[in-house]
């Protein structure tokens, strides 16, 4: 179910919308795929898939959403051929050789228009989890560009239900020490910590405008030629890791979680689904219970989140969230 986490903190008065209320909002936003000179189009889709119309699931006390987006991309040299094409002929009608910007600007947005109907589309979806309990907001996307775009239509979803009262905060986690910075003592002290064990792929990259890079895959990181890239300056952006032998991850310098994968003594502890079950609620069930043990596990790991006034500047990407009321 999530194959990468970004994660947000949501303020501690954060209330859950009653379901109900959530459900309607989300269904007036629904997903359309793209109108034929449409580049891209975003809405909400059934987590449990095509079977299912329900936009809002809970799994216990988790709250599941899902947002799919269609795109229709266009190459950047159809484009630039057909502009180039629009181009010529304008000089050979006019005579002119030079071609003000203003033309050529709508030349380029005729050519967009002209393709786009042509265009193959590509789907994608992205799952969200919120847990109004720990109070995280777990995205599957391993971008904060991604997870910021579906916190977005959260938002505004949440924001079309009536008396929704004042904003609370929702922000990336920030935590005391940088993920980049540990990740660099763990491989340089060989100890990683508490809970946790380094495996065998790793990525350091030298902090500078050359950019130089080394990649380790399934291979040993306890030697001294990782010690003495540490020691020269390169900054490990990805390192693959272990929880309690249960979760296996790759963690990045931007505190994010890749290639989430649940290991077999969590695969095998599943019962056998019945026949009518679709096995979503067991995923959901054993993805989010999982995650929801690794997470506070790997910020303390990371020194803990920074208090609020700490060193670091608050995030671009802090949102408004509206709290709603609660169920009655």
């Amino acid at each position: 179910m999530f194959k990468s986490a970004t994660f947000f903190h949501i303020a501690n008065d954060f209330v859950l919308p009653p379901l109900e209320a959530l459900e309607e909002a989300l269904q007036a936003a629904p997903f359309l795929p793209c109108g034929a000179t449409q580049p891209e189009s975003d809405g909400w889709v059934p987590p449990r898939g095509n079977k299912s119309t329900v936009l809002a699931e809970m799994v216990g006390r988790q709250l599941i959403l899902r947002l799919c987006t269609e795109r229709r991309p266009l190459p950047s040299s159809a484009v630039k051929a057909a502009v180039e094409e629009r181009i010529e002929r304008y000089k050979q009608e006019t005579g002119n050789e030079r071609v003000p910007s203003k033309i050529k600007k709508e030349f380029k947005e005729e050519a967009i228009l002209d393709l786009l109907p042509r265009a193959f589309t590509k789907r994608s979806t992205t799952t969200l989890w919120l847990d109004p309990v720990n109070k995280f907001l777990v995205v599957d996307s391993g971008s904060l560009t991604g997870a910021d775009k579906v916190v977005s239509y959260l938002i505004e979803a949440l924001g079309e239900i009536p008396n929704s009262g004042p904003g609370i905060l929702v922000k990336p986690v920030q935590t005391t020490m940088s993920a980049g910075a540990s990740m660099a003592h763990w491989l340089a002290s060989r100890e990683a910590p508490v809970g946790f064990t380094v495996d065998r792929d790793c990525e350091l990259k030298m902090p500078d405008d050359q950019k130089s890079t080394v990649r380790y895959s399934r291979h040993t990181l306890e030697i001294d030629e990782v010690s003495q890239h540490i020691a020269s300056g390169k900054v490990p952006t990805q390192l693959a890791m272990t929880w309690n032998e249960r979760v296996s991850f790759v963690l990045t310098d931007m505190t994010q979680l890749r290639k989430i994968s649940l290991l077999d003594v969590v695969l095998d502890g599943q019962q056998e689904k019945g026949k009518d079950d679709d096995g979503f609620d067991a995923d959901a069930a054993i993805v989010t219970g999982e995650l929801s043990a690794l997470i506070p596990d790997l910020l303390e790991a990371l020194g803990g989140e920074q208090e609020e006034g700490g060193v670091a500047a608050p995030s671009e990407g802090a949102q408004a969230l509206k709290p709603m009321p609660e169920a009655a």
